[in-house]
């Protein structure tokens, strides 16, 4: 026999999951009140590291359902929400999400829907990333320089050279500027042919 669980989370302790524990109860899952975690944990953190959500697989069995008002209860982005349904449906465990009509996901039909959201947050993050390299590449073009600032200037620099050339060594430098060994080191290599 399944027995039905809920997960509701919220990011920050001004909210309250309450809203999804009625919405699962108005799309008609009797929820005991055992069976139900809810958490206040930022969305940004996979859900492998939910402590939560650790606490409610330990519950779970085979055959059981996992009632979740939206996706993005689930995870951080399209490939934590796939993974942890695949994770569930290994453990023969249902999810159901109430913003896809309630579609089970690890049916056929909740498979295709969880490859169109995997196939469009892919899109995104492709276009994401052609956006991010063209506006690299025009910033470049018009001789801006890109990446972190130089940990030492110019002249800071040329003294370690000329300290470096005296003998002294890397980390007496590093020590005396106020800086890690790998700046006085890339300074040192710039030196290099």
């Amino acid at each position: 026999m399944s027995r039905t669980f809920a997960y509701a989370r919220v990011s920050t302790i001004e909210q309250t999951p309450e809203n999804q524990l009625q919405e699962i109860e108005a799309a008609g899952f009797k929820v005991e009140l055992h069976r139900i975690v809810a958490e206040t944990v930022s969305g940004s953190v996979a859900i492998a590291r939910r402590k939560g959500f650790s606490r409610l697989l330990d519950k779970m069995e085979r055959n059981d359902v996992l009632i979740v008002t939206k996706l993005d209860r689930l995870g951080r982005d399209a490939i934590d929400v796939s993974t942890t349904v695949a994770k569930l449906e290994k453990l023969g465990i249902r999810v159901h999400c109430l913003a896809l009509g309630g579609v089970d996901l690890t049916s056929s039909a909740g498979k295709l829907t969880m490859g169109v959201i995997n196939a469009v947050a892919q899109f995104e993050r492709d276009l994401l990333n052609e956006r991010t390299q063209s506006g690299l590449a025009r910033a470049k073009a018009q001789g801006k320089l890109l990446g972190r600032p130089a940990a030492l200037t110019v002249d800071q620099q040329a003294q370690v050279r000329a300290r470096i050339e005296q003998g002294e060594t890397v980390s007496a430098i590093a020590r005396d500027m106020g800086t890690s060994r790998q700046t006085i080191m890339r300074a040192r290599d710039a030196l290099k042919p």
